[in-house]
């Protein structure tokens, strides 16, 4: 797939996600394709589908075709996933669970402990997905900078507004170079880590950009901030993921490398 055809997915996936969110999301892309696209490109398919996920705010179940495809398993059903803390979720496929507390706007429901399958590939497309929630909270507030005055003076010209955006960004861009990176376990570890931890710093600096009106059911911040807390936990948080892969260099008596420069 040349750059002009993975612009053309992009739009057309941009496009779906703005129009349906779910289970109607769900079945609009399988019409689409996305079962055969996940198995002949998931290298294409993944960052795409997943980044645009946390840019548009729309939600489905393709967390599920990833592991499954990845366990060589169909695509198209479900499987439980660990999250933080120890406890296990399902990611039904409808929207009847909705309305859970792990995210009201998530068909998530808690199960018992289901059997390990491989997470790596897991970890980066929620990693992409974190990375454009992340984004998404950063555009809203870099609007809010530049809309607003505060005594007399763009928001978008007081250091300490310029200081936060441009932490979020670096720490965005960073989390987007260990996914492009990531080619092994211990990779997608690192990855998702990376991802939770800048997802969460963007929405700790963006609401303090934001102040009050971030707070508000009428603005769309709250939203980006429960999905990307929601994100960071499942298949390991980032504070667990960091751990676990100190106790993996530990146990190995040294660091591989992960990127060839």
């Amino acid at each position: 797939m040349d750059a002009a055809e993975r612009h053309l997915l992009a739009e057309t996936l941009q496009k779906t996600m703005t129009a349906a969110s779910g289970q109607a999301l769900d079945a609009a892309l399988a019409d689409l394709g996305w079962a055969e696209l996940l198995a002949d490109q998931p290298d294409i398919a993944v960052p795409i589908a997943f980044r645009l996920l946390g840019e548009t705010g729309a939600h489905a179940p393709l967390l599920n075709d990833v592991l499954l495809s990845a366990a060589g398993r169909p695509a198209g059903g479900t499987l439980p996933l660990p999250f933080t803390g120890g406890s296990w979720v399902v990611w039904e496929r409808d929207d009847a669970a909705a309305g859970t507390t792990l995210d009201a706007e998530l068909p998530l429901h808690t199960v018992p402990a289901g059997t390990p399958v491989p997470l790596a590939a897991g970890r980066v497309a929620l990693g992409w997905w974190l990375l454009g929630t992340g984004r998404a909270m950063l555009t809203l507030a870099r609007q809010h900078a530049v809309d607003r005055v505060q005594f007399g003076r763009p928001l978008a010209s007081f250091q300490a507004v310029r200081h936060r955006l441009a932490e979020t960004l670096v720490t965005l861009d960073g989390a987007e170079a260990t996914l492009v990176a990531a080619e092994d376990g211990l990779g997608a570890l690192l990855a998702k880590a990376a991802a939770g931890k800048a997802a969460l710093t963007a929405a700790r600096h963006c609401q303090q950009v934001l102040g009050g009106i971030g707070f508000t059911a009428e603005h769309d911040l709250h939203r980006h901030v429960r999905r990307a807390m929601v994100l960071d936990g499942l298949l390991g948080s980032a504070r667990e993921l960091t751990r676990e892969a100190g106790a993996l260099l530990r146990a190995g008596g040294s660091a591989p490398r992960l990127v060839h420069l």
